[in-house]
């Protein structure tokens, strides 16, 4: 599998070239399925599940003009034949992830079955935004400001004081596994204009067990057999390294 790690989608040209070398062909000649599954903890979640299928969500992912274009909903997969799910899986050049919870995101690829799929799927590319790229690390945190209201398997949660423009906030810090298919972590919307939210970050990434791509919405990871590459016309760092 090859993945496209990103903050904030198909954000600029240097990450769609990048999306189009590991998909070895044009969008235009690619089919992919769209999983919305981790907008659903949210109080607005279905509508911004909407949004992202529909394209009209600030994020580019699924209106970048797809051959063809297929939703598949992880909570459903259980209730579904194996074989037909997975025979879709399978037809797809792209898996197009989109954000959310991620530990609610997290817990239902390792439910649902699909991520003991990953391993034979070489040719897929997994195209993750947000909580869709943070779910691919074997190990990850995610800061809440209050605890998650879903589904999940958190291995542990602390609270941490951040610093912001009208004063110090507190947050909780949820620790959980993940899919396993990267061994780092992503923190997305980093704007390291504002030296509060790049010394939070630098805080955030200091408790994590592994090391972490800071990312701002113009940026993105690209794994390719293991090998690690950021693609960025904006500004990241790799903390923990």
């Amino acid at each position: 599998m090859k993945l496209l790690l990103t903050s904030s989608g198909i954000s600029n040209q240097s990450i769609g070239d990048a999306l189009v070398r590991l998909l070895g062909k044009p969008i235009a000649e690619s089919s992919a399925l769209f999983v919305p599954t981790a907008m659903y903890p949210f109080p607005d979640g279905p509508v911004g599940a909407f949004r992202a299928i529909s394209g009209s969500a600030k994020s580019r992912l699924s209106d970048l003009g797809w051959k063809s274009l297929g939703v598949l909903e992880l909570t459903a997969l259980p209730s579904i034949s194996r074989d037909i799910w997975t025979a879709n899986v399978r037809e797809a050049d792209a898996l197009l992830v989109w954000g959310g919870d991620p530990v609610f995101l997290a817990y239902w690829l390792k439910h649902s079955g699909l991520a003991e799929l990953f391993p034979a799927l070489d040719e897929l590319v997994y195209v993750g935004v947000s909580a869709g790229a943070i779910a691919t690390a074997a190990r990850f945190g995610e800061t809440y400001h209050d605890a998650p209201g879903c589904s999940g398997e958190r291995l542990s949660s602390e609270e941490i004081t951040f610093a912001g423009a009208d004063g110090d906030f507190t947050m909780s810090l949820v620790m959980a596994d993940g899919a396993g298919l990267v061994d780092f972590a992503i923190i997305p919307h980093v704007e390291f204009d504002d030296p509060l939210d790049a010394a939070n970050a630098e805080k955030w990434a200091g408790r994590l067990p592994v090391p972490a791509y800071a990312l701002d919405d113009a940026s993105a990871v690209q794994v390719v057999d293991g090998s690690v590459e950021v693609v960025s016309e904006g500004r990241w760092k790799l903390f923990n390294s």
